[in-house]
């Protein structure tokens, strides 16, 4: 798959195309509906399937005050683009400038002469262009004015759920992964949420209790789930896939101050540490389902007791929850 990270980027002689454009962060199944409906023109028509999405996050731009998590980060994004089958992405860098085009200075710019758009795929309730006055309709009026038609997708329900009737979007996921719920997150995604990483050196204090983990390092790509203790896989980077017992928070037994994510991948034993080394590999930890949230024990005898309640209980959830990575 191409990636242009501007239109200056884009062949002055690309071919027709099949476009469709949006944040997509999370590339949840609504999202990957829209995407599939342009994989399908765009075969059929001999074109090309690209998608149009924009980095930073818009309301980053126009509301930086407010703070804000993607879900994913942009080269979890593109790699989640590519496997549902585009040609290209088009990273477009969103500034005030861009954001101040009219609808019309924008499909003519972006679409008609960058893209060489012959259809244009949107959800129900795209907007665009400047103040996000460009709907629907607009960009159907200005298809017939310049020469490419306009498919809208209809919502797109979550595969289920506790609220089943709700569709599916990027603000829902997010709820969901601030509440710690990653198996209604996966409802929506349509897949379990995944957060990557480099291993980095810790307290070691799994380790002295027996349950030695891999720490990420601050950094990582994609949003934090809400502090507790989760099921999972780990993924190291030679394509190994490992049952796991995930923390997320700051250690309030031992009064840590920093929040860190680590996981014990299940039934290593101690004497193959060694040949278990992931310190210094990009991992990556996907969240199955929530055990239970962060609490202080009363000394370390306790601590123990639940950890090792909570591996059994991972474990147990795991050996009928395989990955989908």
């Amino acid at each position: 798959m191409r990636v242009w990270n501007s239109l200056d980027e884009v062949p002055t002689d690309l071919p027709r195309t099949v476009v469709t454009l949006g944040n997509f962060d999370g590339v949840h199944r609504g999202h990957r509906e829209v995407l599939r409906r342009v994989v399908e023109l765009a075969r059929a028509r001999g074109a090309l399937a690209v998608a149009v999405t924009f980095t930073p996050h818009p309301r980053a731009v126009h509301q930086p005050e407010v703070p804000h998590v993607d879900i994913i980060s942009p080269e979890q994004r593109v790699v989640l683009l590519e496997e549902a089958g585009l040609d290209a992405v088009l990273l477009q860098r969103y500034t005030l400038e861009f954001a101040d085009q009219s609808p019309e200075e924008f499909v003519r710019g972006m679409l008609v002469h960058g893209l060489h758009a012959a259809v244009v795929v949107v959800g129900h309730d795209v907007r665009f262009g400047r103040g996000n006055t460009g709907d629907v309709a607009e960009m159907v009026r200005l298809g017939a004015h310049y020469g490419f038609e306009v498919e809208a997708v209809e919502e797109f329900p979550a595969e289920h759920g506790a609220e089943p009737e709700r569709r599916c979007s990027s603000t829902w996921v997010r709820e969901a992964l601030d509440a710690g719920d990653v198996a209604q997150a996966a409802a929506v995604l349509g897949r379990h949420h995944v957060l990557t990483g480099e291993v980095v050196h810790g307290f070691a204090r799994g380790r002295e209790l027996g349950f030695p983990t891999a720490n990420l390092e601050t950094d990582v790509q994609g949003m934090i789930p809400a502090d507790g203790v989760y099921a999972g896989w780990v993924h190291d980077a030679h394509g190994g896939v490992w049952p796991a017992a995930i923390s997320i928070g700051s250690n309030p037994t031992f009064e840590d101050v920093s929040r860190v994510v680590e996981a014990h991948v299940i039934d290593r034993h101690d004497e193959r540490v060694e040949d278990f080394d992931l310190y210094g590999q990009h991992i990556e930890v996907e969240f199955v389902a929530r055990l239970r949230g962060m609490v202080a024990y009363e000394g370390v005898e306790k601590l123990v007791a639940q950890i090792t309640q909570d591996v059994d209980e991972a474990r147990a959830i795991l050996a009928t929850t395989p990955s989908d990575r």
